[in-house]
């Protein structure tokens, strides 16, 4: 039997940090506690702020694709359990080229900072915001309405049209964005592909509509209520989150269909019992 061999201490002055700490100065979003006191907490201090770097987007200081669609999942997993509803917006900046084309790169960069800066004064803080790519951005409202996110997509949507950015001395251009939105399923768990691909659905119409508008899909109708859920799935392990799954060819779909897996809804079987032989005392 091999011998477990107790694991070595790690002493920093053998890891190459050097960049890492450079990559979080230029950040400045941390500050390191002394080496000195507990290196321990210094290299956990080190990681942790790796690890947030990883999930920001250097421009605009919103969470990039990566925080995001790990926050969809675990937006997804909550209405599945919970039933609450939990909006997506895709907002996409209109003609940002022919600013990039205009204004060199620089100028987008502004306008691209400005707008990320109008997203998060629109929004509560439980909502998350992130650059998805390029011009587009995006943000999950959890908890949202029907009527309510259609009042947050306008206000979005004229906060950003109403915003002055200055590019260049003596050099102002305002820009205005189109926003598809899109429900998740109800006690459906769903994936953030198909989710994605709803509100991007909505971002086309709002696009070749003209722009400069919101288009927002309506909350699914589910075909279960709360009380019927709770006698079908109620017995279930509420840790197991794919109780219910929503096809990937019904993406574009309004309608929710329900997918039970029926392995999970039979009980225990039962031995099959064969009918008793005839008694060959009684006569027929």
């Amino acid at each position: 039997m091999a011998a477990i061999i107790a694991p070595s201490l790690v002493d920093l002055r053998d890891l190459r940090i050097d960049n890492a700490l450079v990559l979080l100065d230029q950040a400045g979003t941390l500050s390191l506690p002394p080496l000195s006191e507990s290196p321990t907490n210094y290299l956990q201090s080190l990681i942790n702020g790796l690890c947030e770097l990883s999930l920001r987007d250097p421009l605009t200081g919103l969470g990039n694709r990566r925080h995001f669609l790990s926050a969809m999942e675990r937006e997804i997993d909550r209405v599945a359990r919970s039933g609450e509803q939990a909006l997506l917006l895709m907002l996409d900046i209109d003609h940002f080229k022919k600013v990039n084309d205009t204004y060199g790169h620089h100028g987008g960069d502004l306008i691209l900072r400005s707008v990320a800066a109008c997203l998060l004064d629109c929004v509560r803080p439980m909502d998350t915001v992130a650059r998805f790519g390029g011009e587009e951005f995006a943000i999950i409202l959890p908890n949202c309405q029907n009527a309510f996110g259609v009042l947050v997509a306008e206000r979005i949507r004229e906060s950003v049209a109403a915003t002055v950015t200055t590019v260049a001395p003596s050099v102002d251009v305002q820009v205005t964005v189109s926003i598809g939105g899109a429900y998740a399923p109800q006690w459906v768990r769903s994936t953030t592909a198909i989710w994605t691909e709803r509100a991007d659905q909505q971002l086309y119409n709002a696009k070749t509509q003209g722009r400069n508008r919101v288009c927002q899909a309506d909350q699914p109708d589910s075909i279960v209520t709360a009380e019927e859920k709770n006698l079908l799935f109620g017995h279930l392990s509420v840790s197991d989150p794919a109780w219910i799954q929503i096809p990937s060819s019904e993406a574009s779909s309004n309608a929710t269909e329900i997918v039970v897996d029926p392995n999970k809804l039979r009980g225990p079987r039962r031995k099959r019992r064969d009918p008793p032989a005839p008694d060959p005392k009684v006569s027929s």
